[in-house]
């Protein structure tokens, strides 16, 4: 996998000409982070070598070179996912990527269903664990290159970033919530027992992403930040139907706030 990619980044290089300190991914209806940034080069991911392809509603599939909060990025505008059939390898290759093309921290964001009592639909809730339900990204054989075979995962999420990001939510009186995502394969909604079992194992949102990507960041030495928007409830009395375009529009709506608490963290790195 090393040599792909190498040959990956070595494509990248030849369009982008200086290297960004900041990985960024955006999750579910999120894409539009993507306004607010400086852009300078712009690469659809069916034009990389061996790049996967966003196959999810709500996920461009575009790779972004530009300025935001003042820092050179590179913005991954759609995700991939365990549930669209690619192997675990395929859904965290790109955070290798980053990592080769010189990026020093990673932000991430999703939507997801909360099941913490006190959560509401539209809350932004900053991750501060995980619980991983999906095949972790580091089964196989392993290579040195990427980091260590068993990595520590005590700080997945970096509590520097998660205070600067509290601080700077506090200073525009943006409500933030804060705890533990789990994350599963998805692709359907949860059943109410499952939402109750995410709870009970201590849970405060669910989803089906994230977690693979920050694992293999960690594994590769690099701090993550997390922001989950919460667009619907899997707390008793609170569940109904919901369809991934709900989804797609509370994310939406939530998302001026989530930006500006991005944008100004990545000016403070």
């Amino acid at each position: 996998m090393l040599e792909k990619i190498k040959h990956t980044v070595s494509f990248i290089q030849s369009k982008v000409e200086y290297t960004p300190e900041v990985g960024i991914i955006l999750g579910t209806g999120l894409g539009g982070l993507v306004n607010d940034i400086k852009i300078d080069v712009s690469i659809e991911y069916k034009d990389i070598p061996d790049f996967p392809v966003s196959t999810v509603e709500g996920h461009h599939g575009r790779l972004i070179f530009g300025t935001l909060g003042g820092k050179k990025i590179v913005a991954m505008q759609g995700r991939f996912h365990y549930y669209e059939g690619y192997p675990m390898t395929t859904v965290t290759y790109p955070v290798r990527v980053m990592k080769y093309l010189g990026i020093k921290t990673l932000l991430l964001s999703n939507a997801s269903g909360g099941v913490h009592p006190d959560f509401e639909i539209g809350d932004l809730m900053i991750i501060n664990d995980h619980i991983n339900l999906i095949p972790n990204p580091l089964i196989g054989k392993h290579d040195p290159e990427f980091g260590a075979r068993f990595p520590d995962m005590s700080d997945a999420y970096s509590h520097v970033l998660i205070e600067k990001a509290q601080t700077i939510a506090k200073k525009h009186g943006i409500k933030t919530q804060i705890g533990c995502y789990v994350g599963t394969t998805g692709p359907t909604f949860e059943t109410p027992k499952e939402y109750q079992y995410f709870r009970i194992i201590g849970g405060d949102t669910v989803g089906m992403s994230t977690v693979p990507e920050v694992i293999v960041a960690r594994q590769m030495g690099i701090p993550c930040f997390a922001i989950s928007i919460i667009t619907d409830l899997g707390v008793p009395g609170k569940i109904v139907k919901v369809t991934h375009e709900e989804v797609q529009e509370v994310a939406a709506k939530a998302e001026t706030k989530m930006t500006l608490i991005m944008e100004e963290l990545i000016s403070t790195l």
